[in-house]
């Protein structure tokens, strides 16, 4: 995993231009701890900041590649794991191909020189990277099915720049600091829509795309989308391809040249995975894996539970760790720490971004992350899974299936992601916050592939999965790399396995729920390898502090904000409604929902200070 820059400048010699692609790289040094290298020709220019896990010391990049007459061919900087490298590399080495390292980078080098662009539907992994050919002077961006590594660009008059995350383009002076209406809209909403970068003017590579540009200009092609397809395949036959596709992918993604581990929370995806990787290491003769929990020091009197989360982790994670006898490491927090705002400020540098809609969870991720990386390099995490197979109460929930807008928005979930309490009413109105989820729905329902057979009735759930595994699913994706990758970690998502994906997408949802339950495919498919107690648990997300303490901490730093006239997110917001909130007595247990408008806002502040963002509304 690694970080990765570029600027391509049709009318100019990149040389000159060293010490600003040098900025760039330096951008992504928590990326890369590792290593770094720039490598320049003409009018491109690429940069690279490494994190060793495959081939610690033959993988070194920006990668060049040379033809059989030893002339210059191709140039890569790449971020991912090509998890079926080893199966290219042999197939290019039958062709009569030759290598100089054991990387899956030089695999993928190789498999663009000889099949050209359409070598990126041979890929299996989790990857961003560029390719720039020196015959004809082009450059290709290419993202990853499922959007597990980011990327992004900016379009200039003669070129792009582009990058893993937005810091290393904004420390280009060709890239403004400017956000506008649509990128405000981004932030206030938990509307994630596919390619926006909320920054003016810059893009993210959306999954499954190649961007091309040359000296005509730039074009995009989508190499991947989900697609609607007849499921063939009775229930036994389903569930055992389930379990098949699941040993094989984590059997690929436990390959690793550097100490790995997995997030465990003693709910049923994280158990599948760790519980998978504990065989399939011990299978090999290697040491049991590494599994780690995250708990609070203190939830405040007890732990309360709520709509969505109706117990904690801990007792599973043990049940867990007794069955398959992993080496488990807890890692308590102290919910005070995690409204402190030198971490804050360390959550906005990863992010280039205001933490909105996730609360707490974005310091806490941090830093477990943190104590997770003294151990490990690589971590495997059951990210997704929700969204593949259908385990949100959103997709159970009549009024959230029934409602013509995206369902986490409604019923129980909606004030979980509902940050624009204390905004100004003027500026609400200004946004037309209404219209613009509309318009982001509608555009993301007239995508959703439909099968020619299927009933308007029975169209809703594919629909509810699709708008979850395009949209919902890429926030979570962000928030898990952006906190990951800024403590040099490299966290897998095997639930994202494209193969996976695609078939779990097709299974019916009666099929899907056969017996009454979230992820019943899953469950069942999976079973022998757990304690019933997990098996059976009800889905639960990712912990969130109950202490008081973390929701006084906000207070402290939204009062004052209130009281500094130069705080730039003062204007936003509807003073009146922040002097009613901050009246409010601060209760035994302290729920996320009910902290969400003070932490948009105090984030936001933040992000507008540090970052030297300008807003042009």
């Amino acid at each position: 995993m690694c970080g990765i820059v570029g600027w391509l400048s049709y009318s100019q010699d990149m040389q000159a231009q060293r010490n600003t692609l040098k900025r760039m790289t330096e951008t992504m040094a928590n990326r890369g701890p590792d290593a770094e290298g720039i490598w320049i020709t003409g009018p491109i220019g690429f940069g690279h900041r490494r994190l060793s896990i495959i081939d610690l010391e033959g993988g070194r990049q920006p990668m060049l590649a040379r033809r059989d007459d030893g002339l210059e061919a191709a140039a890569i900087t790449y971020s991912g794991e090509a998890y079926n490298f080893r199966e290219l590399r042999a197939e290019l080495k039958g062709r009569g191909r030759r290598f100089e390292s054991l990387s899956d980078t030089e695999v993928v080098l190789r498999a663009y020189l000889e099949w050209g662009e359409g070598f990126v539907e041979r890929l299996n992994g989790m990857y961003a990277f560029a390719v720039w050919d020196l015959t004809t002077q082009e450059l290709l961006l290419v993202r990853d099915r499922m959007g597990v590594k980011p990327l992004y660009y900016y379009e200039t008059v003669d070129g792009v720049v582009f990058g893993s995350e937005p810091k290393a383009l904004l420390a280009n002076p060709a890239v403004p600091r400017t956000v506008r209406a649509d990128g405000l809209r981004e932030i206030l909403e938990m509307v994630k829509t596919p390619g926006h970068a909320v920054y003016d003017g810059m893009r993210e590579v959306l999954p499954g795309e190649v961007v091309r540009i040359n000296r005509q200009g730039l074009t995009r092609h989508r190499y991947w989308r989900l697609e609607a397809r007849e499921h063939g395949h009775t229930l036994d036959q389903t569930v055992r391809h389930t379990r098949d596709l699941l040993e094989d992918i984590v059997q690929r993604q436990v390959v690793s040249d550097v100490p790995l581990c997995s997030l465990l929370s003693g709910g049923l995806d994280s158990s599948i995975i760790t519980a998978l990787a504990s065989r399939k290491l011990l299978a090999e003769g290697k040491e049991n894996i590494h599994s780690f929990s995250v708990d609070f020091l203190d939830h405040g009197s007890s732990f309360a539970s709520d709509a969505v989360r109706g117990t904690p982790d801990a007792p599973f994670v043990r049940d867990l760790v007794e069955r398959i006898h992993c080496s488990h490491h807890e890692i308590v927090l102290d919910s005070r720490e995690l409204a402190d705002p030198a971490l804050r400020h360390r959550v906005i540098e990863a992010l280039d971004l205001p933490p909105a809609f996730w609360g707490d969870m974005w310091p806490s991720l941090y830093r477990l992350f943190q104590e997770v990386r003294q151990h490990s390099t690589v971590a495997l995490s059951g990210e997704s899974a929700d969204e593949v197979f259908g385990g949100y109460r959103w997709f159970h929930d009549p009024a959230a299936i029934q409602a013509q807008t995206f369902p986490w928005l409604v019923s129980v979930t909606g004030k979980y992601f509902d940050g624009k309490t204390l905004f100004e009413p003027a500026l609400l109105h200004q946004l037309d916050l209404p219209g613009f989820v509309e318009d982001s729905y509608s555009q993301a329902l007239s995508e959703a592939p439909i099968l020619p057979s299927e009933e308007q009735t029975d169209r809703r759930m594919p629909q509810m999965s699709y708008v979850n595994l395009t949209r919902f699913v890429q926030t979570l994706l962000d928030r898990k790399n952006r906190t990951s990758m800024a403590v040099g970690l490299e966290v897998r998502v095997p639930f994202c396995d494209h193969r996976l994906v695609e078939y779990a997408f097709n299974i019916p949802w009666e099929m899907k729920t056969f017996d009454g339950r979230e992820k019943s495919i899953l469950r069942a498919a999976t079973r022998d390898l757990l304690p019933e107690s997990i098996s059976d648990r009800v889905k639960s997300p990712y912990p969130s502090t109950q202490d008081p303490a973390y929701e006084q901490a906000l207070r402290t730093s939204l009062t004052q904000i209130m009281a500094d006239k130069d705080a730039p997110v003062r204007a936003l917001l509807d003073a009146s409604q922040v002097k009613r909130t901050l009246k409010i007595p601060v209760g035994d247990t302290s729920p996320m929902y009910d902290r969400m408008g003070m932490e948009l806002a105090v984030g936001l502040n933040t992000w507008l200070t540090e970052q030297d963002v300008s807003l042009d509304l």
